[in-house]
């Protein structure tokens, strides 16, 4: 257990993860852990010690109580861990309620949320989680297409996604949705990057971004995920991540959706709003298809994988 202010009741179980646009949030761990933490790609939650649990009611009322009286003009808080959208509707307006209450300056209030956890939360208690101050929810789809979220055992389908989407939206919670360039390999490059534009076309998210596949497992394991579904993963170099990422841009069909491609592992960064900055986006990654000495592409060092 670890907290960073003195004195204070507000503790974290290391390793604790938010999103970049999070950093000056404050974080209250409302959950530790990962509700599903099967995904083959993903080991933010492996460690013994992040074991899901919840974090007792008395314990996140202490810490916000704290932080009301000893935390001057926070505007923006973050749940923790991977699913915060696990608990219960209830005992998120809790939490909100408190967050209100002690917290008045607070603006926006965020979390990560796995879209199979919204399955039980129907769009009126979304909306009254909006109501109360949830405005923001990450999403890592992963990818839109049936075959690699199976075999990346992500645990939940296009459909379903795209349901967890579309109802936050009908709630008017903003959402943050993250796809990975690379993740369904040479193989199932093209059906990944077109189904993960449907996904995106179908939901129309206000913030998208783009990531690059890692194997912090091993590449052996990740493997293993499409052996078993009958598949066959087949490692991607660079340069033909750059076209599968032209492929999904080029496919993307968004009204007014801000996109980023910036976040460490992308070697290719790119900043822009869909679908105005399309073309611009477009002739980015083609040069650094065709030209990447041109490309103001990231040194190796910074994404060696």
């Amino acid at each position: 257990m670890w907290s960073p202010y003195v004195n204070s009741p507000i503790s974290y179980i290391e390793p604790l993860f938010r999103p970049p646009s999070e950093a000056r949030s404050l974080i209250f761990q409302v959950t530790n852990g990962c509700s599903w933490n099967k995904c083959s790609y993903c080991d933010m939650y492996t460690q013994p010690q992040k074991k899901f649990s919840l974090k007792a009611d008395a314990d996140v009322e202490a810490e916000i109580a704290w932080a009301g009286a000893h935390l001057e003009g926070v505007r923006r808080v973050f749940l923790a861990d991977g699913d915060a959208m696990s608990l219960s509707t209830r005992r998120l307006l809790r939490i909100l309620e408190l967050i209100r209450t002690h917290l008045p300056t607070v603006d926006r209030v965020s979390s990560y949320c796995s879209s199979f956890n919204l399955r039980g939360k129907s769009v009126e208690e979304l909306a009254q989680l909006r109501e109360a101050g949830l405005k923001l929810i990450y999403m890592g789809a992963e990818s839109g297409d049936d075959f690699v979220l199976e075999s990346i055992r992500k645990g939940d389908t296009h459909a379903g996604t795209v349901k967890a989407l579309n109802d936050l939206r009908a709630a008017g919670i903003k959402r943050s949705v993250m796809i990975i360039n690379g993740v369904g390999g040479k193989r199932y490059s093209e059906q990944h990057a077109l189904n993960s534009a449907k996904l995106a076309n179908e939901t129309q998210p206000e913030y998208l971004s783009s990531l690059v596949i890692n194997h912090p497992h091993g590449q052996a394991r990740f493997e293993a995920g499409y052996v078993e579904h009958g598949g066959v993963y087949e490692h991607m170099e660079q340069h033909a991540r750059f076209k599968e990422l032209r492929t999904f841009v080029g496919a993307l069909e968004l009204d007014q959706t801000v996109f980023r491609s910036d976040h460490a592992s992308n070697q290719l960064a790119l900043k822009g709003t869909l679908g105005k900055d399309k073309a611009a986006l477009l002739t980015q990654i083609d040069t650094a298809i065709k030209a990447p000495e041109q490309a103001q592409l990231r040194p190796v060092w910074i994404r060696p994988f």
